[in-house]
C-alpha cells in the first residue's frame, strides 16, 4: 500500500450547540447541567465537550528483505459541543457579563482537548515512522497497531488529567 509522504498531522474542527435558556445565573447553571452534553467518560453532563475520532493510515515498503513504515498519516476529526443561551436580551448586564466570561473559558477549554489531541497525532505519526524494521509487513502492522493503541491510552489519560487540573482551577 502507497500512500501520500509523511505530513503534519491533520485537525478538521467542526462546532454544534445546544440551547441554554434563563434570565439568572442560577437558572443558566441549571439548564448547563440539565441540558448539556453527556461525557461517556464520567457519564455526566457538562458545559462543553468535545467528541474526538484517530483515524491512522500507513504505508508500507520493503527494503533488503524487511518490512517497514515508509509513510504515516494521523487525522483528528473534533466535534466541539458548545452552549449557545438563548435569552441574552432579557437578562440584566451583569449576568451577561459572567456569561461571557464563562462561554469564553468553556470554549477555551474544549478547544485546548483539541490541541492536545493534535500534540498526540504527531506523536503517533513520529513513533511510526521510527518503528524500524521487521520480518514481515505483517509484523510491522501489529506493531503499528500496539504503537497507536499505547498513545492513545497515553492520549486519554493526558485529557483526563487536563480535566482534573482544569476543574481544580475552576474551583478555586
Amino acid at each position: 500500500l502507497s500512500l501520500p509522504g509523511a505530513s503534519a498531522e491533520t485537525v478538521s474542527k467542526s462546532y454544534s450547540y445546544f440551547s441554554v435558556r434563563g434570565t439568572t445565573l442560577e437558572q443558566l447553571d441549571d439548564e448547563l447541567q440539565r441540558r448539556g452534553p453527556r461525557v461517556k467518560t464520567t457519564g455526566q453532563r457538562h458545559p462543553g465537550a468535545t467528541q474526538m475520532q484517530f483515524r491512522t493510515r500507513l504505508g508500507y515498503g520493503e527494503k533488503d528483505g524487511r518490512c517497514l513504515v515508509t509513510e504515516a498519516k494521523v487525522t483528528v476529526e473534533a466535534k466541539v459541543i458548545l452552549p449557545r443561551w438563548r435569552q441574552r436580551a432579557r437578562a440584566d448586564q451583569d449576568t451577561r457579563l459572567v456569561w461571557d466570561a464563562l462561554s469564553s473559558d468553556i470554549k477555551r477549554h474544549e478547544n485546548h482537548h483539541v490541541e492536545i489531541a493534535r500534540d498526540y497525532a504527531r506523536q503517533i505519526e513520529r513513533k511510526l515512522l521510527r518503528l524500524g524494521r521487521h520480518k514481515d509487513c505483517n509484523a510491522a502492522a501489529a506493531k503499528a497497531k500496539l504503537t497507536v493503541d499505547k498513545l492513545l491510552a497515553k492520549h486519554d489519560r493526558a485529557q483526563m488529567k487536563f480535566d482534573k487540573v482544569e476543574s481544580k482551577n475552576f474551583e478555586k
